[in-house]
């Protein structure tokens, strides 16, 4: 029995491939290229499409079978299709400024109580809803021709089987779903005129839709019964595929943005969510009980790529002489027997929760002459988590505790910087190295909707492989801690003046 996971991102698509004991079998990329325009950053659906068909007739080919399909995709970015199911349009991307307008039309009507009561989000113009919301404004004669709103998930779903369904938490990213009953919210979409009928059928988490069909299966080396399920919102299923299912259990992924997902009891009444929507922490439906917020930095491993492109370009000849990576290059430099000795904000990309700032700049502050290059690159890494830390301590004035943190993409496989994360943030830090959690949260949700699995527990003692932990330094944390006393002051210093 082989499972395929599928993970659709904004930059590219992957399809990886396990047998049902947890043996990685072979994986599939292609890169694509979303486009800035005049008017705003958008991806065309039928080179995600093409892509996504690319990747599975490539695996397929080299392992010679593939059971059974998991899909997940980033979220917000919808596709419209015609009655023939052509995209009328390329998709708007999250930072698409498109919707800004039709954002302030929905909270000035509803208040913005409402909407963080009924959608789990803070209200803002990335959501779908104000993007569908600016089309049928701007380009009335193209959303009079829409027959289908799907996002990502949904839309590669519909097109591998013609079955619409997508899963409670990519819905989620809508603002146009009701976190508590399950279900699109008729009164925004009444108010955004936009019909129900026209978005698919909402199902929980990691339910299956149908087999592929006949022509498609032919097309790409498929077999008829190769069973297709919905997975989930890519974060969420990074954080189940590295075992993060469960109440006091966060993922810590590193990759160009910083994210912390961790899980709580959406039913615990000592959980404030005011003080979640007021950090612009978005609530999730989960499994079972369970709900995921999500704290984010927008800038993660982009700073240490910023640092290697920008500051010490001149040295690339050098580095590519040593035979290492430009990270393990730097890594070997970094004094780890003290802090950096400077502050950064890492809001070179402005700043994401709690604090929600598209205008915020990033700094760094206490450089002298004897400031080495060394010393910036430790504390790009120090700002990212101190930042990281900011949000854990908001997540506990609101009621949820973060106990354990597993860590995984990129930035998971630096060594120095899980341990600089584990002085900093006090808490144990669990590697699970560079592990493709997006796709392996996909296979495990899809193996246990075909009933491969009995439980979650089971699907990740098959595929969770925990490595190092890397415990808090007790005499470092001290001297963090003072550091990061003077970093909650930054932020509202440098807005003033910059």
């Amino acid at each position: 029995m082989f499972i395929a996971g599928i993970d659709i991102g904004t930059t590219g698509c992957k399809c990886t491939v396990y047998s049902k004991q947890g043996l990685f079998l072979e994986e599939s990329y292609r890169e694509y290229n979303s486009e800035i325009t005049e008017e705003g950053h958008i991806l065309k659906p039928l080179v995600v499409w093409n892509s996504i068909k690319e990747v599975i007739k490539e695996t397929v080919e080299k392992v010679g079978k593939i059971d059974i399909i998991g899909v997940t995709s980033f979220g917000e970015a919808a596709i419209l299709l015609d009655e023939k199911d052509n995209p009328l349009m390329d998709s708007l991307l999250y930072t698409d400024p498109r919707g800004k307008y039709e954002c302030e039309e929905l909270v000035k009507f509803f208040g913005k109580n409402y909407m963080n009561k009924i959608t789990g989000l803070n209200p803002d113009s990335m959501y779908t809803i104000s993007k569908i919301m600016w089309i049928k404004k701007h380009r009335p004669e193209l959303f009079e021709l829409c027959k289908r709103i799907c996002l990502f998930e949904d839309y590669i779903v519909y097109m591998l089987t013609g079955i619409c369904q997508i899963d409670y938490s990519l819905a989620t990213r809508t603002m146009a779903f009701d976190i508590n009953g399950l279900q699109w919210d008729d009164k925004i979409l009444e108010f955004a005129k936009v019909k129900k009928e026209l978005f698919s059928k909402v199902v929980p988490i990691g339910t299956k839709a149908g087999n592929v069909k006949l022509s498609l299966a032919n097309e790409l080396g498929l077999g008829r019964a190769t069973m297709v399920v919905s997975g989930c919102h890519d974060q969420i299923a990074a954080a189940i595929g590295t075992g993060v299912y469960k109440e006091g259990m966060a993922v810590d992924g590193t990759g160009t943005v910083e994210c912390i997902t961790n899980v709580f009891n959406g039913n615990n009444f000592n959980v404030n969510k005011e003080m979640l929507y007021k950090g612009s922490y978005a609530i999730v439906p989960f499994l079972n009980d369970m709900s995921i917020a999500y704290a984010f930095s927008f800038t993660g491993g982009a700073l240490l790529k910023w640092y290697r492109d920008k500051l010490v370009n001149m040295e690339k000849e050098i580095i590519n002489n040593s035979g290492k990576s430009s990270y393990d290059y730097f890594n070997e430099k970094v004094d780890m027997t003290k802090p950096s000795g400077l502050l950064v904000l890492p809001y070179f990309a402005g700043a994401g929760t709690p604090n929600m700032d598209g205008t915020a700049k990033g700094g760094i502050i206490g450089l002298t002459l004897d400031t080495s290059s060394s010393d910036i690159y430790k504390a790009l890494m120090e700002g990212v988590t101190y930042e990281m830390r900011l949000n854990i301590e908001k997540l506990s004035e609101a009621g949820i505790e973060i106990d354990s943190i597993r860590a995984t993409g990129g930035g998971a496989s630096s060594e120095i910087w899980l341990q600089i994360k584990a002085d900093i943030l006090k808490k144990p830090v669990i590697s699970l190295g560079a592990a493709q959690s997006g796709t392996l949260g996909s296979i495990m949700l899809a193996g246990l909707a075909c009933g491969i699995y009995t439980s979650m527990e089971e699907a990740e003692k098959v595929f969770v492989k925990l490595k190092k932990t890397y415990v808090p330094n007790e005499c470092m944390s001290k001297k963090y801690d003072e550091i990061y006393e003077k970093y909650t002051k930054a932020y509202d210093l440098i807005k003033n003046i910059m």
